[in-house]
């Protein structure tokens, strides 16, 4: 496994250095840099915003739901984006509140829930710190068991996946 480099804008750029490897990589893209202007670089460990296993469990329950309910998958996803992931990103950020109420707050609900699924994929748990993203899957279980669905328990996952 190699590093991962991505080009943020035309004057950023970020890399995740995973080996030794990575460590030319990062030579290769600091040569790259023209210093027209003071440039910032910090070296740290990397926190991943939220984790994988947190991703697989739901996916895994949005086939969960659409299997026992009338819905499809993309259907509860969206949902769920827009009653649950909408307000806890809203209360944690100044900013993603104002660009939310600026933008998307005066839009009709049903455009709202096109919003949040494909093709649009309005970004919501891609946003999410592993805290927040907990808090969102809480709020889906209860949600879907309220519905009376049975998902996928975490650790039954968690264990599947061990032995794969």
């Amino acid at each position: 496994m190699t590093s991962k480099a991505r080009r943020l804008s035309s004057n950023q750029a970020s890399i995740i250095l995973k080996n030794e490897r990575g460590i030319e990589e990062l030579v290769n893209l600091i040569n790259q840099v023209e210093l027209e202007y003071p440039i910032e670089v910090s070296i740290g460990e990397f926190k991943d915003s939220r984790s994988k296993a947190q991703n697989r469990l739901q996916h895994q329950w949005w086939k969960d739901a659409e299997s026992q309910g009338d819905q499809k998958a993309w259907e509860y996803r969206a949902y769920c984006k827009l009653h649950f992931g909408i307000p806890i990103l809203r209360r944690d950020s100044r900013e993603y509140r104002d660009a939310y109420d600026q933008v998307l707050r005066p839009l009709s609900y049903e455009h709202k829930l096109i919003l949040m699924r494909e093709p649009m994929d309005y970004p919501v748990t891609r946003a999410m710190t592993v805290k927040q993203h907990t808090e969102f899957l809480d709020m889906v279980k209860e949600h879907l068991n309220g519905l009376g669905f049975r998902l996928t328990d975490p650790e039954e996952m968690m264990i599947c996946q061990s032995h794969e």
